[in-house]
């Protein structure tokens, strides 16, 4: 379940990036992609990928965007 909901949180991402070419927040991807759960969950997702090296925060304060790996 875990892994399911990290991966909808990746492909989401990516989906969204490449769409506006901007970094994608949390708030942001609970509301377009009604994953579900709150966006405080979707940020401890996001560290995780973070951690994988699947995705990356260009900046304090940022929305994560896709490495090459993601």
């Amino acid at each position: 379940m875990v892994e399911e909901r990290k991966l909808a949180v990746l492909r989401a991402i990516v989906e969204d990036y490449v769409a506006t070419q901007e970094p994608v927040g949390s708030k942001t991807l609970v509301e377009r992609h009604r994953l579900g759960v709150s966006p405080a969950t979707v940020r401890n997702d996001m560290a995780a990928l973070e951690e994988e090296g699947l995705i990356a925060q260009p900046h304090t304060s940022a929305g994560r965007i896709p490495t090459d790996k993601g």
